[in-house]
């Protein structure tokens, strides 16, 4: 199934992860991705973003920059959020960095704040790689952080 008009959960199990990726779509835009120890009974496995995922997954270099995202989460968040979106597959960024790709201050106590409470609460991990953060915290579990990490050839 391509993405176009798509809404609804769809899932699928990767080796290369040891976890299952479910992907939820309203309107033909993503709204969450997530990370189950096992797909959803009721989640079709067939869509190309899986198909996608998967060969990214295997190595196949995949920045997701013209997939379709819905936020819905407060502006500030929005910003920092976005921002993980502009970097680049296999590169790494401190929080300071990314504060500072926001238009955050983060020397500022709250700005820092808000970077980290949008990194925490990431409805859509892998789109938007919070995995290329180092000094988090992260909505990718740590496992699979890791493993996105390997995969793009940053060290941990």
């Amino acid at each position: 199934m391509s993405i176009g008009s798509t809404s609804g959960v769809f899932a699928r199990e990767f080796d290369e992860i040891g976890r299952t990726v479910q992907v939820g779509f309203a309107g033909g835009r993503v709204i969450a991705v997530s990370f189950p120890a096992e797909p959803p009974a009721d989640a079709d496995t067939d869509h190309d973003l899986l198909d996608r995922i998967g060969a990214y997954l295997r190595g196949e270099r995949d920045e997701f920059a013209e997939v379709a995202i819905g936020l819905t989460v407060p502006t500030p968040q929005r910003d920092v959020l976005e921002s993980l979106r502009t970097l680049p597959y296999g590169e790494e960024v401190t929080v300071s960095r990314l504060a500072r790709l926001g238009g955050f201050d983060p020397d500022d106590p709250d700005d820092l704040e808000a970077v980290t409470d949008a990194l925490a609460d990431n409805p859509i991990p892998v789109l938007l790689p919070d995995h290329r953060v180092s000094g988090g915290p992260y909505a990718t579990p740590g496992d699979t952080r890791a493993a996105l990490r390997s995969i793009e050839g940053i060290e941990s």
